[in-house]
């Protein structure tokens, strides 16, 4: 199985030169740490910033400088600081070329769950309901397997939506998974040493495989 930074490598790769990327809080802010080198990226900060760099290196943090999840960041050469009013509006437009975030489930539909848990503190919803209903194109970085061994792609969500048949692309530590037009999961890639019926036993919702799914690469 992968571990969360393996899942941000692997999704690394779905990036292409030249787009606007925003990274949501948890895994998804991994990704900034494995960018091709060479290649033109800018990353957004849904709390106001474009040109996020990779974390910085251990007694070098400035805690002016954040990320949506409140961790510190280092900034590019080039970046650009602005309000909450002006990201959004960034997001809202479709200015975004990929979303990449976090769930705690995702169901079969293309529905995610992100932002809350009943009877959990949660101070708001952050910009996870802008980013789904504004994106053209979103990756949801998450574990497939919760701690008590449970599937999180699930025939219908059980938490609270943050959006409804927004999601077309899951990586998990198990695998990369497309959601179909028409529902149910399809196979892409499995980890390595990962086999495909261990994946199927892993997930709750509809699961589509050919006989031969390729194995990741993560290099």
């Amino acid at each position: 199985m992968l571990d969360k930074n393996g899942i941000a490598r692997r999704i690394a790769k779905e990036i292409k030169d030249g787009y606007y990327v925003n990274l949501g809080i948890g895994i998804p802010t991994l990704v900034a740490n494995y960018i091709p080198e060479g290649m033109n990226i800018v990353l957004q900060s849904e709390n106001g910033l474009l040109g996020m760099g990779p974390f910085p290196i251990e007694g070098e943090e400035d805690a002016d400088l954040i990320n949506a999840g409140k961790q510190t960041i280092t900034t590019l050469p080039g970046s650009s600081i602005f309000d909450s009013a002006m990201s959004f509006g960034m997001i809202r437009s479709q200015k975004i070329d990929l979303t990449i975030l976090g769930a705690m489930e995702v169901s079969e539909q293309g529905d995610i769950a992100n932002w809350k848990i009943p009877g959990k503190m949660v101070k708001g919803m952050g910009g996870a309901m802008d980013l789904v209903a504004s994106a053209k194109n979103i990756i949801v970085a998450m574990q497939h397997i919760n701690k008590a061994g449970e599937s999180k792609l699930l025939p219908k969500c059980t938490l609270p939506l943050t959006g409804v048949r927004c999601i077309r692309k899951i990586v998990t530590e198990l695998a990369v998974i497309d959601v179909m037009e028409g529902g149910g999961f399809r196979l892409i890639e499995r980890a390595p040493g990962v086999s495909v019926d261990f994946i199927k036993q892993s997930t709750s919702g509809k699961l589509f495989a050919e006989a031969d799914v390729k194995e990741m690469d993560l290099n």
